[in-house]
């Protein structure tokens, strides 16, 4: 598919935007996904991703650092590398659960643009092969969401924002959620985090994944979904230190065999050393920087209102 040429007889004035990837055929969203749709490479070529110093000079947050036995999980690129860029956020993949094992998002509260929601069309990354990318085989005909884990917002903003847009809807930035978890709970944080960027300003760092677990529950004979998400942001405060605040919310009370069953869940603050210990991964120092470093409630807390959120 071609995202740059201009369609036959069409204006010179009237060029397709660069940002957008060309309109449909009358061939179905539906179809053109599971036979398996992409962008041109030619769409990625500029995408740097996530910037470890976008907080400031002496700010660098780095990628977290994967456990010496996840590493030969990591899904690699064609093109032998191991994080897919895109327009403002990067992710990494699980070669085993065909889902990220992260995403980095950076987020500028000063420059965000409401980019109006289309029809949803989600494809396949070409830099990696669709073996390692999970897609509509998992979320048609059913109560499971495409779950960004990069939520569309997110990355929206500055003269690049179409075409962060358009990025989101990677099925390697997706994640299979209960309809309920994807429109509620988790929705109420992300906006929390939004909007206090928004206004206020503020540059953040996101850090977004799923728990794997060897016991999730097995979907259609082939599918492994998780039961637990979990959010790291990270932001300098006014009193210039840096603040990073880790989240957990679980679906294992929505899960009922490879039925969904619908029951109270609950989003909790928790430390960053536990979402760490839950995924293998390792923030490096942003430990120190956690309200709930050394706390006496290490365990955290339950979120029910942002009154509860420690930053």
């Amino acid at each position: 598919m071609s995202t740059t040429e201009l369609d036959k007889g069409q204006p010179a004035d009237h060029a397709p935007d660069p940002e957008q990837p060309e309109a449909l055929p009358a061939r179905s969203v539906k179809d053109r996904e599971e036979a398996g749709e992409e962008l041109d490479l030619e769409w990625f070529e500029r995408s740097t991703g996530y910037d470890s110093r976008f907080l400031g000079k002496n700010f660098e947050v780095p990628f977290p650092k994967l456990r010496a036995d996840l590493k030969q999980d990591v899904a690699p690129l064609k093109n032998g590398g191991t994080i897919l860029h895109y327009t403002h956020f990067s992710i990494m993949m699980s070669k085993s659960r065909c889902l990220a094992f992260y995403t980095a998002v950076n987020v500028d509260g000063s420059q965000l643009v409401d980019v109006e929601r289309e029809k949803d069309r989600w494809y396949f990354d070409p830099r990696i092969d669709q073996k390692y990318q999970y897609g509509p085989e998992l979320y048609n005909d059913n109560d499971i969401d495409r779950g960004h884990l990069v939520r569309r917002r997110d990355p929206a903003w500055g003269s690049a924002a179409a075409k962060a847009n358009v990025d989101t809807f990677h099925f390697t930035n997706c994640s299979p959620q209960h309809k309920s978890l994807n429109q509620k709970t988790w929705l109420e944080l992300e906006d929390y985090i939004l909007e206090n960027a928004r206004n206020r300003h503020l540059k953040v760092s996101v850090f977004t994944g799923p728990v794997f677990r060897s016991d999730d529950i097995l979907y259609r004979e082939k599918f492994q979904i998780p039961a637990e998400f979990w959010k790291v942001a990270v932001m300098v405060k006014e009193n210039g230190q840096l603040s990073a605040t880790a989240y957990l919310q679980t679906q294992k009370q929505l899960i009922v065999s490879l039925q969904f069953a619908y029951g109270k869940y609950k989003t909790y603050q928790v430390p960053i050393s536990k979402i760490e210990a839950l995924t293998g991964l390792n923030f490096n120092k942003l430990q120190t920087c956690d309200p709930l470093y050394r706390a006496e409630n290490s365990i955290g807390h339950v979120i029910e209102t942002a009154d509860d959120i420690r930053l």
